[in-house]
């Protein structure tokens, strides 16, 4: 691995104020330390060195990198017609989903299959086409005419064995671009193959983005080898250099390539670019307009450079963490071009994508640090916020001592933390003065959220569980799904107006795992999840449910409420496609079928709700069933 010379380190910090506008210039100590930017291997030699070097330090593996990223809801209207669109986070940015609309038409995943279907008006909808892939369909987009498929095998890793060799087959990505001008008759006008599994994507404008990644090393008949990965299009195959790969220093339990490609979905004959990082196989990753941040973690004592003092004078300070840390670097999109620009490191570590941000020029990211059931090291829950060059500014920290993060969401100047161990305390956070966050508020109830919705500016949905304290032990057993709404008109005293308890313990819903099961439409006030509905037995149990029972599943389908400010949650109905309830209720303790609703949407004033088997049309207003479409 390069040695790197010590040099000396200049920071610029720009304080820029509406009112009083001034410039300070800061000049570090020499010496002081501060991390890097990705950097590129030299050549294939040096990263294997590299790789073999790091890999002592930590020999087990846990599973491939996790990839998510943040993207944004919205609605469009076609024909005149208002829809609903996939549930997403940052607005402009769309994100690749199982089921698709335009407006008219429905592009519907299932299995190895793209449906479309004619879907408005309800009463002549009909199956047009069905698109048959050789592999599993990882997620699709559609862009006016354009539907993006990705394609990936039915398989994660296959092994083959040749006499006394067994090597590992080349697993790939294929993203294909359809002209679906003719719904009954797409034309494919693309492919381009990717070495590696699909992990997520995203739509910007013209260009599709794909985050693929594969293990860096694979078996050979000598042992194992770096082999480094290609992108296949029209203009043939190639293979990324170890010279146009960055990386980062920090050891982990396996590395993974991690690609992000961009395509132009409009323009065939413009060749994809990519940028190929070496992380480790535990990284998180945010996605805004203009940057990708990765988000990895760190186990080792290293510097985390912050910036103290006050506005009229503030300090850069090089302060080393011990234990776990988050490494942060920043990389910027602009269309076809991606550059690494910065690095930074935060105490703790990040639950998902929704603990981070990017708002008006300054990055906020939310972190638990220790553990929960510690003594000697007691986690605790943090908000950083830093600037473009991933220094640290302003700090929040110590919320909800012995407790965990189970869900964040930072909308504006405004942040919104769940911590939990047994009860629910929901923070209110001011981001408004980036160097000095502060917390307005806080509401315990039982209970807790994993997935935090904000419907304006002075309201949240939350879909968690409901709890029951234990009688003995400092923790509580999770019940039934809950859905809260809060109240933050009156920040320093935010209120839960209202909530709704849906089955015993061991119902669920994706929507606790997968914020695109998500509906809600706040001009209508219409919300619809996904619901597998667990119930007890209360009669076999004369003296008294204990509060970790698990329900029979009795009941599977879309919950549709009425959400209102004034009159809080009302149930306006419930919405199946599964006939044999016998079936369900022997399920055991896993339930599946292909008639579970997955997921829901609207066109003007029709309900769809879709399972990989049926599309049911309902009546917005009354949910008077209109129309059953079984799918092929």
């Amino acid at each position: 691995m390069r040695r790197h010379t010590p040099l000396l380190l200049i920071s610029l910090v720009f304080l820029a104020l509406v009112t009083n506008t001034f410039v300070l210039l800061i000049l570090n100590p020499i010496g002081a330390a501060e991390h890097p930017q990705l950097k590129s291997f030299t050549s294939y030699e040096e990263l294997q060195d590299f790789v073999k070097k790091n890999a002592k330090s930590y020999p087990y593996y846990y599973g491939g990198t996790r990839i998510t990223l943040q993207t944004a809801s919205g609605k469009e209207t076609s024909q005149d017609l208002s829809y609903s669109k996939t549930n997403v986070q940052v607005e402009g940015v769309d994100e690749a989903d199982v089921v698709k609309t335009d407006g008219e038409y429905l592009y519907i995943v299932s299995g190895n299959n793209v449906t479309i279907v004619k879907a408005y008006p309800a009463k002549a909808a009909e199956v047009l086409t069905k698109i048959t892939l050789n592999g599993s369909v990882a997620g699709i987009f559609i862009a006016k005419d354009r539907l993006i498929v990705f394609e990936q095998p039915n398989y994660y890793i296959l092994y083959r064995t040749i006499p006394e060799k067994t090597i590992s087959e080349t697993l790939e990505t294929i993203i294909k671009v359809y002209d679906v001008t003719n719904r009954r008759s797409p034309t494919l006008k693309r492919e381009v193959g990717l070495d590696g599994w699909y992990f997520n994507s995203r739509l910007i404008g013209d260009y599709v983005y794909a985050v693929i990644t594969q293990s860096v090393t694979r078996p050979t008949g000598n042992g194992t080898t770096v082999v480094l990965p290609k992108v296949s299009a029209a203009n043939g195959v190639k293979e990324i250099p170890a010279t146009e790969i960055y990386y980062s220093e920090v050891p982990d339990y396996a590395y993974t390539f991690t690609t992000i490609v961009a395509l132009n979905v409009f323009k065939d004959g413009e060749e994809p670019s990519s940028k190929t990082i070496m992380m480790g196989a535990t990284s998180t990753m945010y996605v805004s307009k203009d940057n990708v941040y990765l988000a990895i973690p760190n186990w080792q004592t290293s510097p985390v450079k912050t910036l103290t003092g006050s506005l009229s004078a503030p300090t850069v300070r090089i302060v080393p963490e011990q234990g776990e840390t988050t490494i942060v670097y920043r990389i910027s999109l602009d269309k076809a071009t991606i550059v690494s620009k910065a690095s930074g490191e935060v105490p703790g570590w990040v639950l998902n994508q929704f603990s981070m941000d990017e708002y008006n020029g300054y990055f906020r990211i939310a972190t638990t640090r220790g553990q929960v059931w510690s003594s000697e090291t007691p986690s605790q829950n943090n908000v950083y916020i830093l600037n473009m060059n991933l220094t640290i500014v302003g700090r929040l920290e110590d919320l909800a001592r012995g407790e965990r993060i189970y869900s964040a969401r930072f909308m504006g100047e405004r942040g919104y933390l769940v911590t939990f161990k047994k009860v629910d305390p929901l923070f209110v956070i001011d981001l408004k003065d980036p160097f000095s966050p502060r917390l307005l508020g806080q509401l315990k109830v039982t209970g807790y959220s994993d997935y935090l919705h904000p419907i304006d500016q002075n309201h949240v949905i939350g879909i968690g569980k409901e709890t029951v304290e234990a009688e003995e032990g400092d923790f509580a057993w999770y019940q039934g799904v809950k859905i809260s709404l809060f109240d933050i008109s009156d920040v320093a005293k935010p209120k839960e107006i209202d909530k709704y308890e849906i089955g015993d313990r061991g119902t669920d819903s994706p929507v606790l795992r997968d914020h695109k099961a998500f509906l809600y439409d706040n001009v209508r006030g219409i919300l619809v999840i996904p619901v597998l509905v667990a119930e007890v037995d209360e009669a076999k149990y004369p003296k008294g449910v204990p509060p970790n029972t698990y329900g029979d599943y009795v009941w599977q389908g879309a919950y549709v409420f009425q959400v209102s400010i004034q009159h809080g949650l009302t149930l306006k109905g419930r919405i199946t496609h599964i006939k044999n309830v016998e079936e369900l209720m022997k399920s055991g303790y896993y339930f599946d079928s292909q008639y579970s609703v997955k997921r829901s949407l609207y066109i003007d004033d029709v309900l769809y709700t879709l399972s990989d088997k049926m599309i049911k049309m309902n009546d917005l207003n009354n949910l008077q069933e209109i129309k059953t479409l079984e799918l092929p």
